[in-house]
């Protein structure tokens, strides 16, 4: 079988399997916030309002069917792209389209710190083999990995914004100020697309400490995949070669070594997605950022069943789609991938 032929099977049994893993994990999150304590209607009218307002309440939201035909009903809904409506009859999808736009800001800035960061720690640490410069590349991968994302986020505003004031603690855009107002909601785009220094600098001031907490410490995993990678490409046959002819040590490294080392780095790209959109959630409520993820943390918190079930499954669509896209784009820059 080509090459061509076998990735087309790959990506067709992939597209086969999306809907199974998109229905297991809308199945688990409709099943777990119904199994965790706690009565939605109470949270949104309180324990001590009229029973017929109660009533009300849970048969526009549904909740006076059976479990069984609760399910069935919301399986039906997301057949037709509808995911409900929220306990202020906020409909999900339009609470989606006005926030999602600030989680994927931040995570495109912090993804490109975690990347910047982890790639070039672990290209100088693989460089400098056995070192105390290599140790210490070792330790940054460790030690990012393991801090608590909301304690790293609240060291960072401490010292950077209480302290020495150079960042705000917190919020998207000042709300004495005039936000970018354009068709992406992304505040960088939409200024950049009128025009508006100003407001773009001001995005990027409250952008800097949110994407400086999530990226560093995601950066862990890029510096650890390319420190072990660009590792075993400098012993390979054609580094020797080239520094049998004289080439510099650094061009080695960044010519000829770590162009191959990046390859992995692509798949990590797919499976840090993941992770950053979990970590998000952290980061957005620390930082008071008004993202989905953020958004998605107050609806767990007020039982809003409609809500955190379109946020899950609205993740759960993105990663799906993104790890395809990102097996394609590996076995394009990489003949060797064999599937």
């Amino acid at each position: 079988m080509s090459r061509s032929k076998a990735l087309f099977y790959y990506v067709l049994t992939r597209l086969m399997l999306a809907p199974l893993m998109l229905w297991t994990i809308a199945t688990l999150v409709f099943l777990l916030m119904r199994a965790t304590p706690g009565d939605p209607v109470d949270v949104a009218l309180g324990p001590k309002a009229p029973e017929a307002a109660r009533e009300a309440m849970r048969e526009r939201l549904g909740l006076n069917l059976p479990l069984w035909l609760q399910y069935l009903q919301y399986l039906w809904d997301l057949l037709r792209f509808d995911l409900g409506v929220s306990l202020d009859d906020r409909p999900v999808t339009a609470i989606i389209h006005v926030h999602f736009p600030a989680t994927v800001e931040l995570a495109v800035c912090s993804m490109a710190v975690a990347a910047g960061v982890g790639i070039v720690v672990g290209a100088i640490a693989a460089s400098k083999p056995n070192t105390s410069i290599d140790v210490g590349g070792r330790l940054f991968g460790i030690i990012s990995y393991a801090v608590p994302m909301y304690w790293f986020g609240m060291i960072l505003q401490l010292v950077f914004a209480v302290q020495l004031r150079w960042f705000p603690t917190g919020s998207r855009f000042p709300l004495t100020a005039a936000r970018p107002d354009g068709p992406t909601g992304l505040y960088l785009l939409d200024s950049l697309l009128h025009g508006n220094l100003a407001q773009f600098a001001i995005t990027v001031y409250h952008l800097a400490l949110p994407s400086l907490t999530l990226g560093l410490l995601l950066s862990g995993i890029f510096e650890r995949i390319v420190r072990v990678n660009l590792k075993q490409t400098l012993r390979s046959d054609y580094v020797e070669a080239a520094r049998a002819r004289g080439i510099p040590e650094r061009n080695i490294v960044v010519a000829h070594a770590l162009k191959n080392a990046l390859i992995p780095v692509v798949t990590v790209l797919g499976l840090t997605f993941a992770s950053l959109l979990g970590g998000a959630i952290l980061t957005e409520v620390t930082f008071d950022w008004q993202g989905l993820a953020g958004r998605l943390y107050e609806a767990i918190a007020s039982r809003d069943y409609a809500v955190v079930q379109g946020i899950v499954v609205f993740f759960a669509l993105i990663v799906a789609i993104a790890s395809i896209l990102i097996d394609i784009l590996n076995a394009w820059i990489d003949p060797r991938i064999r599937y």
